[in-house]
């Protein structure tokens, strides 16, 4: 796969792009040269420069801290990428996400914060719940998709994300390819459009924005403009591919999100980097929109995907969709 920068789901087009890189870097298992995918080049992206990395980081997880009451924790040796936002009231504390499950992040989060901790996840793909086990009070939508994500996923669902083509570095201490899967949850309160999570100080309205999932959401920061987007919106390919997605759905999500730029400051997708400007959500809702109505012709193909570019990101689509006559 040609990975751009800024790539999220590196193994969707590996059949017909990837391309390995060789780099002088501790083995899975000894200190040998490892063959690496060609994403652990690029680690880190360029735009965790601007944050200082905080001493509750280690070797699965970097920590850093983005604002007063916002820390994010990536994975960032692993090809999702993925970034969790633990937000921090004066009462309570809201993870966003909760990862692959690979590593244990409620150490990390137990090093950041002494308040209780809720649980959220911007959606019921397996990084982005990974982690949900270890914590006792999860919010869910009540949607089919989430509750059958919940009962979690076994190792042949989910070993490829522990596969030496996902990874950068050795796995954690009892992680292996063959051992990791998704661990059930169970969601203790439920939450639907509209719904406000005061964690206090700060109130996070949730918005339910469907197409890359069935229970997608949104977290919106009114008072602070600024929006947690999950994986509708991230800096990289954004990927619409699932058997799951819905692009009709996601053709109405991201107008509602883009339609929301001028009273944002800051969006916080989920992989790759944890900023970006809110007229982003503007040109993405404008380049999904020639996507989708045949306007926009894919830049690359493989048998059952094609990649759409443009100037700052691009969308990953079946190669089949049906456009809009």
């Amino acid at each position: 796969m040609i990975r751009r920068v800024m790539m999220k789901h590196l193994k969707i087009f590996a059949p017909a792009f990837a391309f390995l890189v060789t780099v002088n870097a501790t083995s899975y298992a000894d200190d040998k040269t490892a063959e690496l995918p060609s994403f652990c080049a690029e680690i880190p992206r360029a735009g965790w420069a601007a944050y200082e990395k905080q001493a509750a980081s280690n070797e699965w997880f970097h920590v850093y801290h983005l604002s007063n009451d916002l820390y994010a924790i990536t994975e960032p040796f692993q090809w999702q990428e993925v970034i969790n936002y633990l937000i921090i009231g004066t009462d309570k504390a809201l993870l966003f996400d909760s990862g692959n499950g690979i590593g244990d992040i409620k150490a990390i989060i137990d090093q950041l914060t002494d308040l209780p901790v809720t649980v959220l996840a911007s959606h019921s793909h397996i990084d982005h719940v990974g982690g949900h086990w270890q914590f006792e009070t999860v919010l869910a939508p009540n949607t089919e998709f989430t509750n059958t994500r919940a009962k979690g996923q076994p190792n042949d669902f989910v070993r490829e994300e522990a596969s030496s083509i996902a990874l950068c570095k050795a796995l954690p201490t009892g992680v292996t390819e063959t051992n990791h899967h998704i661990k059930p949850f169970s969601p203790s309160e439920r939450v639907a459009d509209g719904s406000v999570i005061d964690i206090g100080g700060t109130q996070l309205e949730v918005l339910m924005i469907p197409g890359h999932t069935p229970d997608a959401l949104a977290l919106l920061d009114r008072e602070n403009g600024r929006i947690f987007t999950g994986d509708s919106y991230y800096k990289g390919p954004i990927w619409l591919y699932a058997p799951e997605t819905d692009l009709a759905a996601y053709r109405a999500s991201i107008a509602r999100l883009a339609a929301l730029a001028p009273s944002l400051k800051v969006v916080h997708g989920a992989h790759n980097e944890p900023f970006s400007t809110p007229a982003e959500l503007v040109k993405v809702r404008d380049g999904f929109e020639a996507v989708y109505t045949g306007k926009k012709r894919p830049n690359a193909v493989t048998e059952t995907q094609a990649q759409y570019h443009f100037d700052s990101f691009s969308l990953l689509l079946q190669n089949d969709h049906e456009v809009q006559k």
